[in-house]
């Protein structure tokens, strides 16, 4: 599945996959993360931290009505305020897509799967 935009010079496809991983790279670079976390948790409850190649295993793109919502699964650092991290992750992601895409995002939703001391 792709997104589809008509310019004045033609046609432009962005896959789904190129998005959740533009996504992720910018989740990544939020201060507060530690990483992407796969979408499903693994046995007895723990997040699998992803590397920079999976990003777009933690990202879920859908698009409603025109609009594109994305669900974000994120591992944040131990020590600091998770609404913080959360709030920053959610305005970053949505202006830096918004204007790299020039699509809208109405929706970012995300999702604290885990948290890790780091040393």
């Amino acid at each position: 599945m792709s997104i589809t935009k008509s310019t004045q010079y033609g046609n432009i496809n962005i896959s789904i996959e190129a998005i959740a991983t533009l996504a992720g790279g910018l989740v990544s670079e939020c201060y507060g993360v530690v990483g992407m976390a796969s979408q499903k948790l693994l046995k007895d409850g723990i997040a699998e931290l992803l590397k920079k190649e999976n990003y777009s295993r933690g990202v879920v793109v859908r698009e409603k009505e025109g609009e594109l919502e994305l669900d974000l699964y994120i591992i944040v650092s131990h020590g600091i305020k998770i609404s913080e991290v959360v709030n920053e992750v959610q305005k970053k992601v949505k202006y830096m897509m918004e204007k790299s895409l020039e699509l809208d995002f109405n929706t970012i939703n995300v999702y604290v799967q885990g948290v890790k001391a780091m040393k």
